[in-house]
């Protein structure tokens, strides 16, 4: 999370007042919406036999001098050619953060870039990516060990195994929007999660995991919702469709409980059922400082996050090149206050349908019949986004297809 440089990170949070006050200056960033980011994340398998387990020494010797420290403490973690941060999840997954471009274009061209540049890098040691919300190959296991994730384990443990698989197994597709200017912030909050259930349903790709048909469209989603749901659902309720999202915000955040609690020991694991405005009422040893505050929010895992930005979390892993299309009908629907209405007019009366989203996808009618609504706005605000004409053509061509299929989907 990126701090203002006048912050200081180690100031004693006294009060809930105070926590507020600074999560309402890191989270939602206001000013014209301009930029748009992607995090893309993918299981690693090895070329010859995706059921054999990748482990930590291997990553290392295939990422190289871009290994990130979680795995490899001397390396200097260097970024892609394009900027772009590689980090290397609880089970082994990669990931590439790419750096916010001002154009959709120009961030498509830049990630295809890195991808390229890590795809030749795991092809050097016979590694592959995967192509799937989940592993659908093998059963989750646990690659990097950090004070961090240990604690992780152990808090979702006390809530069964579902917190491992997610650890361990899924990979997601994130994209990042800007927050807005004040008086459209409000909506561009709620229609990024209303959005969400149908677009879930639309691009869900994790099926199978372990060998095993999983019964659901999107596995990996089933795992973040039985998950702790203090930390992972969503913050923006349709009962309360107008509300503040920085009050919405802070109070999802205070009322969480800890997953972490830092110490120069091994052992980051909280007591259980603090909160973090417990830790403000004197909880715990010493009193929590903004830099506290900060670790708790990356804590957090709801399908929208704010960050100074929204991350939308909700997306499953797209095979091959196909993740450029979910961040382009994203795009689309943010790309004027008109569209964003629009789109959240339309989404608003399935904005709470996170699980069936979940185990039905497009087969729930109510579902499809929004997703290809949606469909249709980004279509008609294609053009807002200044795609190269072959990429618009294709794009376009692409999202009529993915129309057409919600269409038959409950037929």
């Amino acid at each position: 999370m990126v701090m203002s440089p006048e912050l200081d990170r180690t100031t004693v949070l006294r009060d809930e007042a105070g926590a507020a006050r600074h999560i309402g200056r890191i989270c939602f960033k206001t000013g014209p919406p301009t930029l748009t980011g992607v995090e893309l994340e993918w299981t690693v398998h090895d070329a010859g036999d995706p059921t054999r387990p990748v482990d930590r020494e291997r990553l290392c010797r295939a990422l190289g001098r871009h290994s990130p420290v979680t795995i490899d403490p001397t390396s200097p973690a260097d970024g892609l050619r394009h900027g772009g941060a590689v980090t290397v999840e609880p089970g082994g997954q990669v990931e590439i953060s790419a750096a916010p471009q001002p154009s959709v274009a120009a961030l498509i061209l830049a990630t295809e870039a890195e991808i390229a540049q890590l795809t030749d890098l795991l092809e050097a040691a016979g590694l592959v990516l995967g192509r799937c919300g989940i592993d659908p190959w093998r059963a989750p296991r646990p690659v990097v060990e950090t004070p961090r994730y240990q604690a992780m384990r152990r808090v979702f443990d006390r809530h069964g195994p579902a917190g491992r698989l997610m650890m361990d197994s899924t990979a997601g597709l994130q994209v990042c929007l800007d927050a807005g200017e004040p008086p459209r912030q409000a909506e561009r909050w709620a229609a990024a999660h209303a959005v969400g259930p149908p677009l879930l349903a639309a691009f869900a790709t994790a099926r199978r995991h372990a060998g095993r048909r999983t019964g659901w469209a999107s596995a990996r989603m089933a795992a973040w919702l039985a998950i702790d749901p203090a930390r992972t659902r969503p913050a923006w309720s349709p009962d309360r469709p107008d509300g503040d999202p920085v009050a919405a915000w802070t109070g999802y955040a205070l009322a969480a409980p800890l997953l972490c609690v830092r110490n120069d020991g091994p052992d980051w694991t909280p007591p259980p059922g603090v909160t973090f405005a417990d830790w403000l009422a004197g909880a715990l040893p010493r009193p929590p400082t903004t830099d506290d505050l900060e670790y708790h929010l990356s804590t957090l895992f709801p399908p929208v996050r704010p960050r100074g930005y929204l991350e939308l979390r909700y997306l499953d892993a797209q095979p091959g090149r196909d993740w450029t299309l979910p961040l382009v009908v994203l795009a689309a629907l943010f790309a004027d206050p008109a569209t964003t209405a629009d789109a959240l007019a339309v989404a608003a009366p399935v904005a709470d349908r996170w699980t069936v989203a979940a185990r039905h996808g497009l087969a729930d009618r109510r579902l499809a019949t929004t997703a290809s609504a949606l469909f249709d706005l980004a279509l008609a605000a294609l053009p807002r986004l200044d795609l190269p004409p072959g990429k618009q053509t294709e794009t376009s061509r692409e999202i009529r297809r993915r129309r057409a299929a919600a269409e038959r989907s409950h037929r």
